[in-house]
């Protein structure tokens, strides 16, 4: 039954655009010539429509259906005008000059055809919670579209066209490479024992309940370069030391879930940042703009409200000794009768877990993840500085470190900084004999394989940018939201939307992939067409940006199908029901004062976005004082 959806909604897609919507009923031309149209005109998107030379200067009228003037304009002299539909229908395009006259008429379509590839995406992850299916029906819709309602030249033009533009961009091919190598480079160090090293060193701390609570949130920060990685290690490793303080199990999977995306989000080096600035520069290149997106996303660190206040938020809970909610029951549950899990729970285990120990022979040493790590952010901020440097100097402009960083190539340097770290781990593993080569090439293949997944939904959010910058999906939104939209709030409404939109699919990955290329432009266009300052439009895309960021973690923790919230739960080795019972009102908490004391006044210009993550902590400061308890607590 689950797959009889997706193919009866197919049969009738192909279906209506077969029939009704068959090429046959879109232009119909009449005169003398031919203008260079699109193959779709869409009400509310600006037609650029190209003449013949020799009509420069002409005058050019378009009728509408009722026989009303709506245009009165002339050719350039490129032979080229620009026009606007407020309405769909049949329109009558005239051009007349020295006597000679042209006449054709151009079928306009809604305007809402254009958000049709990203809203079917988004309708169809919610639907049937799976990104991939849900991008590839929304391009071919797109690629259906551009191909004059035709879906079987979409599908052709979608595989021979759209997906390899995408794959042979250089910049997402050096994201990819990126992002393999730096995968691989974590199965090496998980495998050669540095990870479990590390994690070791660091449990020395937990000495105590509120210590051992500590450690694992310690932990979880210091390995952010991956979040499964920091899921998996965090909560096996620290597991036996929270049980020995009597921790509940909720409570393990809480820390451990609460610092694994939050801080791989804002890492400057992690599996997360090549993905992230695969999007942006998509997005940027969009719009035109000269900007770096390695620059843009430093820049809109401060307006990720959310990561940055729900890893403090956990370490308020931990220090304080408060809690609240079902979390409160399970740590009096935990300290009164020394159950972990409430009765009845069924701890969610991994039995595949195993396969990521390092062999018994592998000593268990803490450097062996450090130095790589190091070397690879060494070579990151020189890479950064000196790649920033000699464009600075080709270019002429002031060697200022903000121009420097901003006219890097972040892409290059990031492939430096991957491979960087992998050849030091390999010295380190040989230097010492812990793996032989066949190990070590296994553990790094196991690494890079895991990402192939994210690589894939990477392309298809690639495919669907340009799907979306070819339909003018931006400037349409911008068309019927002008006057409802206030660039202010655009951030905060961004959040909410890529929080419900996580939370349905389960995926911040598919969530940011889905919502970069429809919301960036739309941050861009609203301040300006507002009459507003170059101040306001970076203020309102900084402030989006951090919003699509942070609100695809924030609905990515309340989802009880998420992959991170399901791996927290089996290294915890906690009921996932009740890991997502007793994170869900920390998670709302957080999520609510985010926007309400952060993205709200920082959007509108009224607080410093630094100061808004101070008033945002303060807040959470007092709801944990007042609203927090400290077990055990009498519960009824």
């Amino acid at each position: 039954m689950r797959y009889f959806q997706p193919l009866t909604f197919l049969l009738i897609l192909a279906a209506l655009s077969a029939g009704v919507f068959s090429p046959g009923n879109l232009i119909a031309g009449g005169g003398r010539g031919s203008l260079a149209l699109p193959k779709m005109v869409f009400a509310g998107v600006p037609l650029k429509m190209r003449a013949d030379s020799a009509w420069s200067g002409a005058a050019l009228k378009v009728v509408d259906g009722d026989g009303e003037t709506v245009i009165d304009t002339v050719i350039d002299e490129q032979g080229m005008a620009t026009l606007g539909f407020g309405g769909f229908g049949n329109y009558v395009i005239h051009l007349s000059r020295d006597g000679r006259k042209m006449v054709q008429t151009v079928r306009v379509w809604p305007g809402w055809f254009t958000i049709l590839p990203p809203l079917l995406a988004i309708l169809l992850a919610l639907a049937f919670r799976q990104v991939l299916p849900a991008l590839f029906f929304g391009i071919w819709m797109g690629v259906t579209i551009i191909q004059g309602l035709n879906p079987w030249t979409g599908i052709t033009r979608l595989i021979d066209t759209y997906l390899v533009r995408a794959m042979t961009d250089p910049d997402h091919v050096r994201i990819i490479i990126f992002s393999m190598t730096l995968g691989g480079m974590v199965g090496l160090i998980t495998r050669s024992g540095g990870a479990a090293g590390l994690v070791e060193a660091l449990s020395r701390l937990a000495v105590s309940r509120k210590m051992s609570q500590f450690s694992t949130w310690l932990i979880g920060l210091l390995i952010f370069f991956d979040d499964y990685s920091n899921t998996l290690m965090v909560g096996n490793t620290m597991r036996p030391f929270t049980d020995k303080m009597k921790v509940s199990r909720e409570k393990l999977s809480f820390i451990v879930d609460s610092t694994a995306a939050p801080v791989t989000s804002v890492a400057l080096i992690s599996t997360w940042i090549g993905y992230e600035l695969a999007l942006l520069s998509a997005a940027i290149d969009g719009l035109g703009l000269d900007q770096s997106a390695y620059w843009m996303f430093l820049k809109a660190l401060p307006f990720n409200f959310y990561s940055w206040a729900c890893l403090l938020f956990v370490l308020i809970i931990i220090i304080s000794g408060r809690d609240y909610g079902p979390m409160l029951k399970a740590e009096t549950r935990a300290l009164t009768t020394g159950r972990l899990m409430a009765p009845g729970a069924q701890p969610l285990l991994d039995e595949e877990m195993q396969r990521l120990e390092p062999p018994t022979h592998a000593p268990h040493r803490w450097y062996n993840a450090l130095a790589p790590i190091g070397v690879m952010s060494l070579v990151l901020v020189t890479g950064l500085y000196r790649s920033g440097q000699s464009a600075v100097a080709a270019s002429g402009a002031d060697p200022t470190l903000y121009n420097i960083v901003g006219s890097a190539d972040p892409f290059q340097v990031l492939i430096w900084a991957a491979f960087a770290g992998v050849f030091s781990s390999l010295v380190l593993i040989f230097i010492q004999r812990l793996l032989s080569v066949r190990e070590a090439m296994d553990a790094f293949l196991v690494g890079f394989k895991s990402l192939i997944l994210a690589m894939v939904i990477l392309t298809l959010a690639r495919v669907i940018q340009i799907v979306c910058t070819e339909l003018e999906t931006a400037t349409y939104l911008l068309t019927i939201t002008r006057r409802i939209l206030s660039p202010g709030m655009l951030p905060a409404i961004t959040f909410v939307l890529a929080a419900f939109t996580s939370f349905s699919t389960g995926t911040s990955w598919g969530t940011m992939a889905i919502l970069t290329p429809l919301i960036i432009p739309l941050a861009y266009h609203l301040p300006l067409d507002a009459g507003l300052g170059a101040a306001a439009v970076e203020l309102t895309m900084l402030g989006t940006v951090g919003a699509i960021l942070s609100g695809s973690v924030f609905g990515d923790h309340c989802s009880p199908i998420s992959d991170t919230t399901i791996m927290s739960s089996m290294s915890s080795g906690s009921d996932h029901v009740d890991h997502v019972r007793t994170q869900l009102p920390y998670s709302l908490t957080v999520g609510a004062v985010a926007v309400l004391l952060g993205y709200v006044p920082a959007g509108l210009g009224l607080l410093n976005p630094w100061i808004a993550n101070l008033v945002v902590v303060a807040a959470l400061l007092l709801v944990v004082r007042f609203l927090g308890r400290k077990a055990p607590f009498p519960i009824r």
